[in-house]
């Protein structure tokens, strides 16, 4: 069966599209009678398919040319499958402990093939918002961001090197274009898909749109952001772009990944750790005291970064 454009693969045509693709057969032993494919997408974007056999297991995620919670009335490029797999190449070379392998990318079909992350593997935003504790994830995310942010940046590479990357990764204009809208315009305007809980954060939400001093504060993180192509960032490193076990630490979906500030990436991951440490009281049970935890783990993560970076620029 020939795939020779681009089309949302379901159940059935994924299963003849793994038939015909040896670097995925391969992974499952070429047994197909005992697979089993369930889609589990439950982000914005893609379509996510585990794929699991007596031999074997994989993940098939596959880019839609729109925004999948909205639908075809937001258009989005399928290229950002290209700068995903890319950017998991990169710092599944630099990170292995880290990152999954990639198994297969097809670029027409806007599809990634890789590593299954299996049971008791979860999201990591599941698993703050049930209390669970993850004594290495302050050493591994540390790990994480002192090896891709260093060792991608002109503190590592030569100035020939970085240029040629950062112009490739120029290219996922329109995720960035993406980040910018949500991230540094859109909620401090009157915007479509600005949501609160409303009447009762009315006039938080008014404020922050009233404040001229903030808007000119975010201004200039937004030049940051457009301006400076510092390292290659995940671009999307928050807690549901980490999945994790109390030993394993693994991050994912870096589609929005480009040459952008280091910071950007810092600062996300922190600041959903720090959502999360507010949000406790509404988790915590009784005796379970987490913001002792979450406060121990955001000092480690600090330590633990500032020593890996320093130790590598020395």
């Amino acid at each position: 069966m020939a795939f020779t454009e681009f089309r949302p693969l379901d159940d059935k045509s994924l299963l003849e599209y793994i038939k015909a693709t040896p670097s995925l057969s391969s992974k499952i032993g070429n047994k197909f009678d005992d697979l089993t494919i369930k889609e589990v997408g439950d982000g914005n974007l893609n379509f996510v398919y585990i794929v699991v056999g007596t031999s074997g297991s994989f993940v098939i995620k596959q880019a839609l040319p729109y925004v999948r919670c909205i639908g075809e009335s937001w258009p989005m490029t399928k290229e950002r499958a290209y700068f995903e797999a890319l950017a998991l190449k990169e710092h599944g070379k630099l990170c292995p402990d880290h990152v999954p392998e990639v198994y297969h990318f097809d670029r027409t079909m806007s599809l990634i093939g890789m590593r299954y992350l299996e049971p008791p593997h979860i999201i990591l935003r599941k698993g703050l918002i049930a209390g669970i504790k993850y004594p290495l994830l302050a050493e591994h995310m540390s790990e994480f961001m002192a090896k891709t942010l260093f060792y991608t940046s002109l503190l590592y590479r030569t100035t020939t090197e970085h240029k040629r990357n950062v112009a490739e990764f120029c290219g996922n204009v329109e995720l960035c274009r993406l980040t910018e809208q949500v991230v540094f315009s859109d909620p401090y305007k009157v915007s479509k898909f600005n949501h609160w809980t409303s009447p009762y954060l009315d006039r938080d939400a008014e404020a922050v749109r009233e404040d001229n001093t903030l808007k000119l504060e975010v201004a200039g993180l937004k030049s940051m952001f457009c301006e400076r192509a510092q390292a290659l960032i995940h671009g999307d490193l928050h807690t549901g772009s980490v999945m994790v076990t109390p030993n394993s630490t693994q991050v994912i979906d870096p589609e929005f990944a480009f040459y952008g500030p280091m910071g950007f990436d810092i600062g996300a991951f922190v600041g959903n750790l720090i959502l999360a440490f507010f949000a406790q009281d509404g988790h915590a049970a009784e005796g379970n005291d987490r913001k002792v935890c979450l406060c121990i783990f955001l000092s480690s993560l600090c330590f633990h970064s500032l020593f890996l970076f320093s130790s590598y620029w020395v």
